[in-house]
């Protein structure tokens, strides 16, 4: 017999989670080829001018608001 209680270990539906398991940022580079392919979109040299001057006007943190 189990002692454990179903359900016990899922988190109560009411919390939200945490902003910091919510972004990805690693401490590392972001990369215009990170901000297409983040996107879905082929890596096409008009797609990488896209990504170069988004990370020009808004900074690495461009990439965490095309992120769900």
């Amino acid at each position: 017999m189990s002692t454990s209680q179903p359900g016990a270990s899922r988190p109560s539906p009411d919390r939200a989670t945490p902003d910091h398991l919510l972004h990805t940022r690693t401490g590392t580079e972001v990369s215009p080829e990170d901000m297409v392919l983040v996107t879905g979109r082929d890596l096409t040299p008009r797609n990488l001018e896209w990504a170069r001057r988004k990370l020009a006007e808004e900074g690495p943190g461009a990439i965490e608001k095309l992120l769900p």
